[in-house]
């Protein structure tokens, strides 16, 4: 009986969402890459000069190609030797891109790559507060937040984060963890039917709410659309950065852990475990 052979699980994520994902090397690429970035953040967040010296360095830099279309692009550098680690700095989609599995087809790419470099982990900040971006990365990636970091760029005045302060989250993915290798196989790390003390709630006015953080699990929630409020209502935006700062730093301050994100949009924190 013949052997049943399957695709790398980066190959199926690249062919699902129809693009080619490799890695960039000439001036020209690396401008487009620029440019998409350009497109997505509203500034200059790298160079194409930057690009080719990374990318000569040895470090990590691709794109993700419909044709000769570049849809989304990715740059990670190697960290200190002994951490055996790649930071995933920027990684961006193209709105023409978006729905269609690119940036997970992105990151799985990346994830074979640092492995064929030795690296075992890699490692990525973002905004704690952005519903999506927790989905992706924690449930969908099974990465796990370790760091609360206040104002971690300081003011960034680009299109996205605006001039308000740029707390992050910063997020470690163990890519041979049991449960990183069921997530790059299409198996969600998402909780459900969680129990726990709301410590952050969205009130019906969609503010936060906060609650009691005494138990042994936590519940922090996000809004909805954290973009869209900072559009809306500025002011409402700066309030849930303050309210997610008190409960989520704290908590992880106090040595509590980020366990998972669950389908109502909150962070699951442990504040106690074996």
């Amino acid at each position: 009986m013949a052997e049943l052979v399957t695709e790398p699980p980066e190959v199926a994520a690249a062919a699902a969402a129809g693009v080619v994902v490799r890695e960039l090397a000439g001036v020209p690429e690396l401008t487009a890459v620029c440019a998409l970035f350009r497109s997505i953040w509203g500034g200059t967040l790298v160079t194409a000069e930057l690009l080719k010296a990374l990318a000569a360095a040895g470090n990590y830099v691709a794109g993700a190609f419909d044709g000769d279309r570049l849809l989304g692009g990715c740059l990670g550098f190697f960290g200190h030797p002994a951490k055996g680690s790649l930071h995933s700095h920027i990684a961006g989609v193209a709105r023409a891109g978006s729905g269609r599995g690119v940036g997970f087809a992105l990151k799985l790419h990346q994830r074979a790559w640092a492995l064929r470099e030795g690296a075992t982990r890699v490692s990525w900040t973002f905004d704690p507060l952005v519903r999506r971006n927790a989905h992706f990365n924690l449930a969908k990636l099974a990465a796990r937040p370790v760091r609360y970091l206040p104002d971690f760029y300081g003011p960034m005045g680009d299109a996205i984060n605006g001039s308000g302060a740029t707390d992050r989250l910063m997020t470690v993915w163990d890519l041979t963890s049991p449960a990183v290798e069921a997530a790059v196989r299409g198996r969600l790390s998402l909780v459900d039917d969680v129990t726990g003390a709301p410590a952050l709630s969205v009130g019906t006015d969609g503010g936060p709410v906060p609650g009691p953080a005494d138990a042994p699990v936590v519940l922090v929630a996000v809004p909805p659309d954290i973009e869209a409020v900072r559009v809306s209502d500025p002011g409402l935006g700066r309030v849930w950065r303050i309210a997610l700062r008190e409960v989520l730093h704290g908590l992880m301050t106090g040595g509590a852990r980020v366990t998972g994100f669950d389908r109502a949009g909150r962070y699951v924190v442990a504040r106690e475990w074996p």
